[in-house]
């Protein structure tokens, strides 16, 4: 059996038939506008409809999304205060939101869709929503001077905020907006209220306390698109095989009906998130949400204070709580998958329920693991089933599995410990130029913009990661790594990189790390001309800021490296030195741009020479 064969088949139940998660006593659901305002109280109501109003309308001004918004408050406000059975009251909720797009004048982009009937009018608001992506950039920080002045003429803050944020990502899902607003009205208190100080000031403000605002946002944002390109380029299985690994893992005392349930679940939860179906993607969070908190007690012993808060918080506490310890009775090894007289039997009668079986009980027994290293783990097991239950293969066939088992989990730990090794030896700087030096001979047709974003994504694992203890090294590292090559590869669907990056993307989910760690240089690659502008070098070099010093010396590295794909590292030091010569002397000159003008020329000869030699 081949552990790390990169034919990945996935293994997952057959659960092609959705099941509903079974209600209990305890559960509410809540139908009606009335139901709906009086569970999230008016504010909160008031503010989805805002979400999803910026979210549905590409291009819809604040003050038409905030009209609606306000119209819609106002309807739910009339149903609760008379108790009232109208038909308007009695309405679907997302029948609601259509129609009060479609009753607002100045939107002639909603027109098309509003002359179709349900639910093909809400199919049609679906791919004009889908084809607005990109059509604003991603929340970043905000220019310090004109946030404030926006400030001064937007009230009240957080609803524009929230309008800002709704429209420039229209997939986020809706409590992760609405828990950053605070801390954006926060900010703006904290650094707007003394506009009237020096400038530096204020953005020396915004610096500080900007990140509290943006990162949550991006980071949702790339875990939800993460996961709908796993859906999308790797199909439903797939994303149901991750689940069951994460939820068994999450969950250990859950009995395996109760985790398949969960999976089917979130399976679908994440189908119209994708779609952006945001009513949808909420109704089935929430229900998921009621189902985990109602059976605690056969769940999990560690998420009692997330079932305590508001329903719109649960979601983010639940994910980020530990996992539940173990049963006490539970064996640590699954033997019987590969011991047990009758298992081939199973496997033919019943092969995705088998295997399913075999990741649910692998995966709540080992929480140290990765969900992607279980899903080899998983791969593996099916292989080693097809070949040993083959008719005339040897009795001893299953016994190897372990060895090969215990094999694999060897060499992916060494994988991760060899780069921690090198992360604390070196630190972020260095480790970062390692990766650079890597990721270029791999993908050198990115630009130096992307190849430095995404190994300082890489660098920045490290700094998280390799602190941690052994049980918890492997799943933060790689499943962090896991979001990073997911933006590799979805920028290889936008813009196809090479041939090695487009089979590690396509052909296994589990096995793209291992994948895209092996590439080699890539060899159809045709390197940079040596054009007089390739190389410029300029009195920046000088700077004293050394953050840009780094990126402007890291930009180089790669410009180099594309020129030179298969410099050695011993040419490499010896060009290195000799810039760092040349640095030092322009630098200590009157006018480091002439000397730069005199020397850069000159380097470049010598440098010439060297990698040619």
């Amino acid at each position: 059996m081949d552990w790390r064969t990169i034919i990945y088949v996935i293994l997952l139940v057959s659960l092609t038939v959705t099941k509903a998660l079974p209600r209990t006593s305890g559960d509410t659901e809540f139908k009606t506008i009335g139901q709906r305002f009086t569970q999230l109280q008016e504010d909160n109501f008031k503010a989805i409809a805002l979400i999803l109003f910026a979210q549905y309308v590409p291009g819809g001004t604040f003050s038409s999304v905030a009209a609606m918004a306000e119209g819609v408050t106002a309807l739910a406000r009339r149903c609760v205060a008379a108790a009232s059975d109208t038909p308007d009251c009695l309405k679907p909720l997302d029948r609601i939101f259509l129609d009060t797009i479609c009753q607002e004048e100045n939107l002639p982009q909603a027109a098309a869709c509003c002359a179709k009937k349900d639910p093909e009018r809400n199919d049609c608001f679906l791919s004009l929503k889908n084809s607005s992506r990109g059509f604003s950039s991603p929340l970043e920080r905000p220019d310090a001077e004109a946030a404030c002045r926006n400030h001064s003429q937007h009230q009240p803050l957080t609803g524009y905020f929230i309008y800002e944020v709704s429209r420039r990502h229209p997939f986020l899902y809706a409590p992760t907006i609405l828990s950053v607003a605070p801390r954006y009205e926060e900010m703006m208190r904290n650094c707007c209220g003394s506009a009237a100080g020096p400038s530096h000031a204020l953005e020396e403000c915004f610096q500080r306390q900007a990140p509290k605002v943006v990162k949550p946002v991006r980071e949702d944002a790339l875990r939800q698109e993460h996961t709908c390109g796993i859906l999308k380029k790797f199909g439903e299985r797939t994303l149901k095989a991750l689940k069951l690994a994460q939820i068994s893992q999450k969950f250990p005392r859950a009995a395996f009906g109760t985790v398949e349930e969960l999976v089917v679940a979130v399976s679908d939860m994440h189908k119209d998130c994708c779609r952006g179906d945001t009513l949808g993607c909420m109704r089935h969070r929430e229900e998921i949400l009621r189902y985990v908190c109602a059976n605690q007690h056969i769940l999990s012993s560690k998420i009692q204070q997330c079932c305590e808060q508001p329903l719109l918080q649960r979601s983010a506490c639940i994910v980020t709580a530990e996992n539940d310890d173990k049963p006490k009775d539970l064996s640590p090894h699954v033997r019987e998958f590969i011991e047990d007289k009758g298992i081939c039997e199973r496997f033919a009668q019943e092969k995705d329920l088998h295997l399913a079986r075999f990741l649910y009980e692998y995966s709540r027994r080992h929480p140290e693991f990765s969900a992607q290293m279980l899903l080899r783990i998983g791969k593996g097991y099916e292989d080693l089933l097809q070949e040993c239950c083959r008719p005339g293969a040897p009795s001893s066939c299953l016994s190897r599995g372990e060895e090969e088992l215990r094999t694999h989990i060897y060499e992916t730990e060494s994988v991760m410990r060899t780069s921690c090794d090198i992360y604390k030896e070196k630190g972020d700087y260095y480790f970062q130029n390692e990766l650079l030096m890597s990721f270029t001979k791999k993908m050198p047709q990115l630009t130096s913009a992307e190849l430095i974003q995404f190994t300082r994504e890489m660098t920045a694992i490290g700094s998280k990661c390799c602190q941690l203890g052994q049980d918890k090294l492997l799943p933060c590292a790689e499943e962090h790594l896991d979001l990073v090559l997911g933006a590799i590869c979805r920028r290889h669907a936008a813009d196809p990189i090479n041939p090695g990056v487009c089979r590690c993307c396509s052909s296994s989910y589990a096995f793209r790390r291992p994948c895209i760690g092996k590439l080699e240089r890539d060899e159809s690659y045709v390197p940079l001309a040596l054009t007089p502008g390739l190389f410029a070098f300029h009195a920046d070099l000088c700077t004293t800021e050394e953050q840009k010093l780094q990126r402007r010396k890291q930009e180089m590295l790669v410009t180099l490296l594309q020129y030179k794909p298969q410099i050695s590292p011993e040419q490499l030091g010896s060009v290195t030195a000799a810039f760092a010569a040349m640095r030092e002397r322009c630098c200590a000159q009157d006018s480091p741009e002439a000397c730069f003008l005199t020397e850069g020329p000159e380097l470049i000869k010598r440098s010439e020479k060297m990698l040619s030699g």
